[in-house]
């Protein structure tokens, strides 16, 4: 179960790292950021949904149904933000660099975490910041004079991306206390869904449904908001922590060998340079925490236990949690 769990894992870095760049090629066809980012979301939707009724999650009460309504909103708030800004940033500064700005979310949450006297700074996590801090100088060319590659609003959009992704992370374990993992995901990425739509071009996604690039936009919102988040939740249970820190690093290095190998994106060795200290960095993060919810997309805190909201009357099966019927 162990090596099926890693797989998973696996299987769920690569796909949001394959996000980002159908992302990135959907946009080179025409396609605005903020129309592919409402598809990725609604798409996710139905995904969570139907996975929610599919185990018969929708029958288990809620703990405390206001607490959980709240976190889910917060949590689908940085979820359009997190979608917008990534793939903004995707558009004016590349797939590999967007991802890799991304990536870095978690210092923020310590960033925050040691202003509030949430958590004592340690020489490793002090470190880790540092070296992240150097990573996106040396990754955005802010040392290079008169470089195009990376606009700075490219780079802002990618931090923010990293900042509504923290949002997200603080508003879901806090969400997943009072409620089902595919409940909270479907109210968030539903709510993120209906905050896009204002800031949609509607013509343009109205079309999507007609347009000769629907089939990759379903599959970039299966493997962007679906599948992926049903193989890291399942896999996550069956995986170590210290395994699962390394395995995230797939996510901005496939991105990366997306953008330069299908899209042509061009990197140079201070680039790689920034973007090799940041890995490094955030991950020595991770595994100083000793924990995957530091890094990965999901801290949803699901090792191997139960929902806190099932019965006696529950079961695991297949991968996820099933309410016994009678």
């Amino acid at each position: 179960m162990a090596k099926l769990g890693s797989v998973l894992v696996v299987l769920a870095a690569f796909q949001w790292g394959l996000t980002g760049g159908i992302g990135s090629l959907l946009m080179s066809w025409g396609w605005e950021a903020e129309v592919i980012s409402f598809w990725r979301a609604l798409v996710g939707f139905i995904c969570m949904l139907a996975w929610m009724v599919l185990l018969g999650y929708h029958k288990v009460p809620a703990r405390k149904p206001l607490a959980l309504m709240g976190w889910s909103l917060l949590a689908g708030v940085g979820v359009a933000g997190n979608f917008m800004f990534y793939f903004t940033s995707v558009s004016m500064s590349g797939v590999a660099v967007a991802a890799t700005l991304m990536y870095s979310a978690p210092i923020f949450v310590y960033i925050t975490s040691f202003l509030a006297r949430v958590e004592r700074p340690t020489p490793v996590k002090l470190i880790s910041i540092v070296g992240v801090m150097i990573g996106i100088v040396l990754l955005t060319g802010v040392l290079q004079s008169g470089s195009g590659k990376v606009t700075p609003l490219g780079v802002l959009f990618g931090l923010l991306a990293g900042v509504s992704y923290a949002i997200f992370i603080f508003a879901f374990k806090s969400a997943t206390r009072h409620g089902s993992t595919p409940g909270v995901l479907a109210i968030a990425l539903g709510v993120s869904s209906l905050v896009m739509l204002p800031l949609t071009n509607l013509s343009q996604a109205v079309a999507v449904p007609f347009a000769d690039e629907l089939w990759l936009i379903l599959v970039f919102g299966l493997v962007g908001g679906g599948f992926s988040f049903y193989c890291y939740v399942i896999g996550l249970k069956n995986t170590l922590p210290s395994v699962a820190s390394i395995i995230a690093m797939i996510e901005p290095i496939t991105a990366t060998l997306f953008g330069v190998f299908v899209l042509g994106e061009g990197m140079d060795m201070m680039q790689l340079a920034g973007m090799a200290l940041i890995l490094v960095a955030i991950t020595t993060l991770s595994l100083a925490q000793n924990g995957p919810e530091v890094l990965l997309r999901l801290p949803l805190g699901l090792r191997g236990g139960k929902p806190r909201n099932m019965t006696a009357s529950t079961r695991e099966e297949g991968g996820g949690t099933q309410v016994s019927k009678g």
